[in-house]
């Protein structure tokens, strides 16, 4: 038995005793099971529940990762403090599970927790957003979106719907509301979409705001953009929830959001609820952010149970949603 799979049988065993807590690490309903030594343990450390796209990838990732899959999850929500997920890796390094799975808050700041998951041969997987470390050997492989890809085709779709408005060589003023400062989403969407956009003379991005990825955020920042820039053609929103909010601004200030409307927004993450905007015409275009990366992970490690190789990176699929396509993934979208 591997050492994580002792730890964890003690740990259990101490816990139905009620004589032992986990350190505050969030147990699922389906981790708190009779010891069974051949399950495979994982530590899981989420950013937090911030949106649904957050909500549907720790379903992912909790739907995979259960006693009927062979696995004993111990999983943690960080609630966007990396002091918190940097005390649950080590509480997970303690407790010797056989992988660490998480999502980093932002790139920087994980350098010493990782050495000393690697120090402990603990194998760390890391989901949706990367790490900035000198040395990529401190983890296994990263699985997620493309989110520089995600930034360009945000443009591309704004570029498509100003040649179908005719607006090609008018001055296009454009605010973006990015997400968390730092998070691997905020850097690759915001430098796709510049990157575009700086070859386009005519667009003038007014603003870029840390909008924090929340609907709430995303409603105060643009309530604010638009009082000090009220003449804004587009809006760039790096997250569903952020969008929600804006619409709620933008129709408080008496606007109409949509191509044929007076504010085009473009967003990001096509959620459900999103993608029933983009069909009402409200939203533009949704570029899609994959949340089901669980399966991705549980395959990776059940390849390093069978002492396979793994890619450094895995990418997973997605696409952009507009009023021509989007009905059929209404129909399929379960977030």
């Amino acid at each position: 038995m591997k050492a994580g799979r002792i730890v964890i049988a003690a740990l259990l065993v101490l816990l139905l005793a009620g004589c032992a807590g986990t350190h505050g690490v969030e147990q699922p309903e389906d981790t708190r099971t009779p010891v069974d030594d051949n399950l495979i343990v994982v530590g899981v450390s989420q950013v937090g529940s911030e949106s649904v796209w957050r909500t549907a990838n720790t379903a992912s990732i909790q739907n995979v990762f259960t006693k009927e899959n062979g696995y004993f999850l111990i999983f943690n929500n960080a609630r966007q403090k990396q002091e918190n997920q940097i005390k649950a890796l080590r509480s997970f390094i303690s407790q010797r599970v056989d992988y660490i799975v998480f999502s980093p808050i932002t790139e920087d700041g994980w350098d010493t927790v990782l050495q000393e998951a690697k120090d402990a041969q603990i194998p760390v997987i890391l989901i949706d957003r990367k790490v900035d470390v000198p040395d990529d050997s401190l983890y296994t492989t990263w699985i997620g979106s493309d989110f520089y890809k995600e930034g360009r085709m945000a443009a591309t779709a704004l570029d498509e719907c100003l040649k179908r408005q005719n607006r090609g060589e008018d001055r296009i003023n454009i605010v973006v509301l990015q997400g968390t400062r730092g998070a691997t989403a905020t850097i690759g969407r915001t430098s796709g979409f510049n990157e575009i956009a700086g070859e386009h003379g005519n667009w003038v991005i007014l603003d870029q705001v840390d909008a924090e990825f929340t609907t709430a955020k995303g409603q105060e920042q643009m309530e604010r953009l638009l009082r000090l820039h009220p003449d804004i053609d587009v809006v760039i929103s790096q997250n569903d929830d952020m969008t929600f909010g804006a619409l709620e601004a933008i129709r408080g200030a008496g606007l109409t959001p949509g191509e044929e409307g007076d504010v085009i927004v473009i967003s990001f993450d096509a959620v459900k609820a999103a993608l029933e905007l983009v069909e009402s015409g409200d939203i533009t275009a949704d570029v899609e952010c994959n949340p089901n990366q669980g399966e991705y992970a549980e395959t990776v490690i059940q390849k390093m149970e069978n002492n396979e190789a793994v890619a450094k990176m895995y990418v997973v699929p997605e696409t952009v949603f507009t009023r021509e396509n989007v009905t059929k993934a209404l129909e399929e979208r379960t977030y």
